[in-house]
């Protein structure tokens, strides 16, 4: 995680005016055991892509992987600009959090075996990755490239009661 907190606003015309705002620990506890993310990306003729995706949360920055030849790789290699989401699909109840961040490809081996292991720690061995020339390998399957996306802005969305918090790094 960084070193230093991120500057909290909470903007009270969304929301529960009485309702504190959303303590940074307790969305980035949240942000860091999501098993489910939602990432945004844009394709070159300007149209939005989205789709789920598993990523782990690791000095500060979401890290996702994905296949060289996949829509999202592609889009990453003309517009870097992301948001990654999560949260539940109640209202009543829960913390629903949007990333805003700049990707930035990991190919630093010792990165990516920590990133690696990072993977299989909250995930289980279904997602072992080797590590190589840059990118995760896994057998039988093409390379997977690997982008961080350091926290820059999140936005959490509480709901009991409800509450709209920002966090600036």
């Amino acid at each position: 995680m960084t070193s230093t907190d991120p500057r909290t606003q909470q903007d009270l015309r969304y929301g529960d005016p009485a309702a504190p705002p959303t303590d940074w620990a307790v969305a980035r506890r949240a942000l860091a055991e999501a098993e489910l993310y939602w990432l945004s990306t844009v394709r070159p003729d300007g149209r939005p892509h989205v789709t789920p995706l598993v990523a782990v949360l690791l000095d500060g920055a979401l890290h996702l992987c994905t296949g060289s030849h996949e829509r999202k790789a592609r889009n990453l290699t003309q517009n870097r600009e992301v948001v990654l989401t999560t949260g539940s699909n109640s209202w009543a109840s829960g913390l629903d959090l949007v990333v805003e961040g700049t990707a930035e490809q990991v190919t630093d081996n010792a990165r990516l075996r920590r990133i690696a292991d990072a993977y299989e720690q909250k995930y289980g061995s279904d997602w072992r990755f080797e590590v190589g020339d840059g990118a995760f390998r896994s057998s039988g399957e093409s390379e997977a490239l690997v982008f961080a996306v350091p926290l820059r802005t999140v936005f959490g969305f509480g709901k009991d009661p409800h509450s709209q918090t920002r966090w600036r790094f």
